[in-house]
């Protein structure tokens, strides 16, 4: 139970960050959910550190379409030290959506592994 608790708590203060009032408090966010040392496997590629993360937060951001809204769509699924769970990306106005899930590990209640899958498996297969 305290496993799924820590997890869920990192991950949602990760997706926060994406709903941020400003991106001036994206930098705390993610250092509350992250190790410094995290390995990040986005949809550009992998990269390491919370700068790294920073960067694909404020990309996303910064969307074409507008400012979106990140959310967990799914229960935070924990077996031991590796967590899943599905969320979405949604632009204002009806703007263009995105639906992925995210495999992440943690060490000492901090994410320092995401892996991102983005894009919907059900429609792919």
């Amino acid at each position: 139970m305290q496993e799924e608790t820590s997890a869920q708590a990192a991950i949602d203060t990760f997706l926060s960050a994406f709903n941020a009032s400003d991106d001036t408090y994206v930098t705390a966010l993610l250092s509350q959910a992250l190790t410094p040392d995290v390995t990040f496997w986005g949809p550009l590629g992998r990269g390491e550190g919370v700068e790294a993360v920073e960067r694909f937060v404020l990309d996303i951001r910064r969307h074409p379409a507008g400012a979106g809204t990140m959310a967990r769509c799914s229960p935070v699924d924990v077996p031991g030290e590796w967590a899943r769970y599905q969320w979405s990306f949604t632009t204002p106005n009806g703007g263009p959506c995105l639906v992925g899930t995210d495999v992440v590990h943690l060490r000492r209640d901090r994410i320092d592994k995401i892996i991102v899958f983005a894009g919907d498996t059900a429609a792919s297969s």
